[in-house]
């Protein structure tokens, strides 16, 4: 497969070239992942995936090699694939160049739009073939789901009416996926994790638990520690450090 137009960065100039640090790069191209997916409609599942394949791509493919942006759009568009929430190559390129160009013009059915379309599915083959076709991932989603329940059943309802905690778990979730938690802890660790940090948030302490005593967070998940939950939480507060750090585009 020819992969020129994979590494060249016309569409892109000057996104990248700007920001001389990898990891705020990567932490502003899967913010431009998160927020392109929500204005595409993208369930979280969808968004989840999208940055995780970023982030698979990019632990063995380079900045200096590779388009970020270029990659994240592929990345969007498989992952409504792999998800089942399939999206059109020109909404995904309408809706990203807006992001990326907020002053232009609306993209036309021109030359440079169609170069820009085989690229996005030239990079989605490069990436598979990176990924070794592995696209599939468990996400914590569904596991926060249960545990947000099974919380909700133990604590006082009046307490957890009046707090946010479900919002803020969420919102904690999604902004996990800025970094690359999703790939060094299990999908339980990080939901126990962002529930353990949304109640801390608001000062809510979960009393009771089992005859056995143990605390909330190892029955939803028996291999955890309290140093994993620590690690967890001290990493996603680093991601809200470097949100500070970085400059809008």
């Amino acid at each position: 497969m020819e992969t020129e137009t994979v590494h060249k960065g016309e569409h892109f100039k000057g996104l990248v070239s700007a920001e001389p640090d990898p990891a705020k790069t990567h932490f502003r191209v899967c913010r431009f992942i998160i927020e392109a997916g929500i204005k595409l409609g993208m369930h979280s599942v969808p968004i989840a995936t999208a940055c995780t394949i970023y982030h698979r791509f990019f632990q063995t493919c380079t900045l200096e090699v590779y388009e970020p942006y270029l990659v994240a759009m592929s990345a969007i568009y498989l992952a409504g694939k792999v998800e089942e929430q399939h999206l059109r190559t020109r909404d995904i390129i309408n809706v990203c160049h807006r992001y990326l160009n907020s002053k232009s013009d609306p993209l036309e059915l021109d030359t440079h739009f169609w170069d820009l379309r085989d690229s996005i599915v030239q990079c989605e083959l490069l990436v598979l073939r990176v990924l070794n076709f592995q696209v599939s991932f468990q996400h914590p989603h569904k596991f926060l789901l249960h545990y947000l329940i099974s919380l909700k059943n133990l604590m006082n309802r009046h307490a957890w009416a009046r707090t946010p905690i479900t919002v803020t778990a969420w919102a904690l979730l999604r902004d996990s996926y800025h970094g690359t938690l999703c790939l060094r802890y299990p999908p339980q660790h990080i939901a126990v994790a962002v529930l353990y940090l949304a109640l801390q948030t608001y000062g809510v302490d979960v009393l009771g638990g089992t005859e056995s005593g143990k605390r909330w967070w190892q029955v939803f998940s028996e291999d955890i520690t309290k140093p994993t939950i620590d690690n967890i939480i001290s990493e996603l507060t680093q991601l809200y450090d470097m949100d500070s750090k970085c400059t809008l585009i």
